[in-house]
């Protein structure tokens, strides 16, 4: 089971979902945490009845939230906690320290720390990696409109002296108008759907998931892009 952490102030939950998406396409049972304070999956993912701490199925990624760590859901789910849960890969999504430690980030394969360059996302989100204690590494997800080096760079110097340690290489995604209507209208009418996002946003979509997956055929991910696009 591969452990994921996307870590920060900046909305990332459709990001994610999207991902996971592509995931279960590719034969990978995916389980979406999230462990945010807002807890947007709540009002964007459709559930019957929910209760303060619940797991539903949405586009066959299941998708937990209100817990507080893993613990939790295995009650929920009738598991003992010596029992492991059933997931290739479990994604987890947190703004806060609390997430971070509850669901132990810090044993994650992967983190990835995702922003924007609005002074609230970044210095929000940069408050959580200053409360980590222990040397960590992270991948900058960056959703940026010009991507200059300078915004980068303006990261970086923020950053100093926090017990982060930057891979050297960045993702970035475009801020643009376009897909925030495809991922608008996705939430409304409560499906994913890829056929009108940007190609840099799917190419943004694709590296992540080549990574989780630790996948160098670069093909099977587009592949299963491509079968979301076409609503297969």
């Amino acid at each position: 089971m591969k452990k994921i952490g996307f870590i920060g102030a900046y909305d990332k939950t459709d990001l994610i979902i999207y991902i996971a998406k592509i995931l279960t396409v590719l034969n990978q049972k995916v389980l979406v945490i999230d462990a945010t304070i807002n807890q947007k999956a709540r009002y964007v993912v459709p559930v019957i009845n929910p209760t303060t701490e619940y797991v539903t199925e949405y586009e066959d990624i299941d998708i937990a939230v209100g817990f507080q760590n893993v613990e939790g859901i295995k009650r929920y789910i009738g598991l003992s906690e010596e029992q492991e849960l059933e997931y290739d890969i479990i994604l987890i999504d947190t703004d806060n320290y609390i997430g971070f430690e509850g669901f132990k980030l810090n044993e994650a394969i992967k983190n990835y720390f995702v922003t924007s360059f609005d002074a609230f996302s970044l210095k929000k989100g940069l408050e959580i990696i200053n409360t980590i204690e222990e040397p960590i590494s992270m991948t900058k997800v960056l959703f940026s409109r010009e991507m200059l080096k300078e915004e980068d760079d303006y990261l970086n110097f923020l950053s100093l002296g926090y017990k982060v340690i930057w891979n050297e290489y960045r993702i970035y995604f475009p801020m643009e108008n376009g897909d925030l209507s495809v991922i608008y209208e996705n939430q409304r009418v409560a499906k994913v759907k890829f056929k009108k996002l940007s190609i840099q946003y799917k190419d943004g979509l694709a590296y992540i998931t080549e990574e989780i997956l630790g996948d160098s055929n670069e093909n099977r991910v587009r592949r299963a892009i491509k079968t979301i696009e076409k609503g297969v």
